[in-house]
């Protein structure tokens, strides 16, 4: 009779609250009806988000051991039906959190802080989206001025005629 040689490996897996909060605001671009979470904006409900780094903009976590609450700050588009939306949040988030980690969500607490008609939204989302835009040409700019200005002032300098021997 041969005695098995089995080593048991201790240590633990955790969360961190990001990533916790990354996964419910990636599942959230699924939820029809939800424009955004309050700070990130949802581009296309069914494709992609505008900025993936803000994705956990607007969501809150507590992490448990076991067990995940999610606070939710969410613009709705209007004339959808809102506890239909709230349903439908619980239900993707429930179902990627515990896909993806075993922990068990026990609150979901979602607030509509907003409500917009998609056009609004959209205009609102290419009006940022131009400030932005119109922000990084004027710094592009700038720079590319003072680049000028010092490469002028750098040749001036070597042009002359060292003062002293």
């Amino acid at each position: 009779m041969t005695e098995q040689n089995t080593q048991v490996i201790n240590g633990e897996l955790t969360y961190a609250d990001k990533v916790i909060e990354k996964i419910v605001g990636l599942a959230l671009e699924s939820v029809d009806g939800l424009l955004a979470v309050d700070g990130g904006f949802l581009a296309n409900l069914k494709d992609k988000l505008v900025n993936t780094e803000n994705v956990r903009s607007g969501v809150n976590v507590e992490v448990g051991k076991k067990q995940v609450a999610v606070d939710l700050s969410i613009v709705a588009e209007y004339q959808k039906h809102l506890p239909t939306i709230y349903k439908a949040i619980q239900t993707v988030v429930e179902s990627e959190v515990k896909r993806m980690t075993d922990l068990e969500v026990v609150e979901i607490n979602v607030e509509v802080s907003d409500i917009k008609t998609r056009a609004q939204f959209e205009a609102d989302s290419v009006s940022l989206q131009d400030r932005v835009s119109d922000a990084t040409q004027s710094v592009a700019d700038f720079t590319g001025s003072q680049v000028k200005k010092t490469s002028r002032g750098i040749e001036e300098l070597t042009a002359r005629e060292p003062r002293v021997i």
